[in-house]
């Protein structure tokens, strides 16, 4: 039940990451066409736009990545192969990246309060909106690490088990 809810939110993210990439598309374009055909005037503001939704992909696409396990993890030893070594292996990385996830959550608030005082200077837009994709980012992380941790340590009881 939570893994479907969490799948289906994950997919949600996915949605919106493929939503803003082709939202970037309009600004870019009018930023390529002002600079090298003269056919439009530069507008400032495309490029500010830009450079906010790209900070949103880059957020949520990392958001993903974590629901997916194919960011924040290295591999520098060989895996393990047994059950108590599998769950020490895969349990550190997550334990970090669960450790970092609160750290941003936690830091990010006070970087979006911070955010929530200041306007974009072209868009003229409060910066809480961009400055939220933070401490959003950790608190996401967090319940996605913490929700894999607890796969790991249920295989590892049940692989004991069996083994038994």
């Amino acid at each position: 039940m939570i893994e479907r809810f969490l799948e289906g939110f994950c997919q949600l993210l996915r949605v919106l990451v493929g939503l803003l990439i082709a939202a970037l598309i309009v600004p870019v374009f009018m930023q390529v066409l002002a600079r090298y055909t003269g056919l439009i005037p530069t507008y400032l503001w495309t490029e500010e736009l830009a450079k906010f939704i790209f900070i949103w992909i880059v957020m949520l696409g990392s958001m993903v990545a974590v629901w997916e396990n194919t960011h924040f993890d290295v591999r520098v030893i060989p895996d393990a192969q047994t059950p108590l070594g599998k769950l020490l292996q895969v349990g550190f990385v997550l334990l970090m990246v669960c450790s970092f996830a609160l750290l941003f959550a936690w830091f990010g608030i006070g970087y979006a309060k911070f955010g929530s005082i200041q306007t974009s200077v072209m868009m003229q837009i409060n910066m809480l909106w961009i400055y939220l994709s933070v401490p959003l980012a950790g608190f996401v992380w967090f319940v996605f690490a913490f929700f894999r941790l607890c796969q790991v340590v249920q295989s590892y009881r049940v692989q004991s088990r069996g083994v038994s």
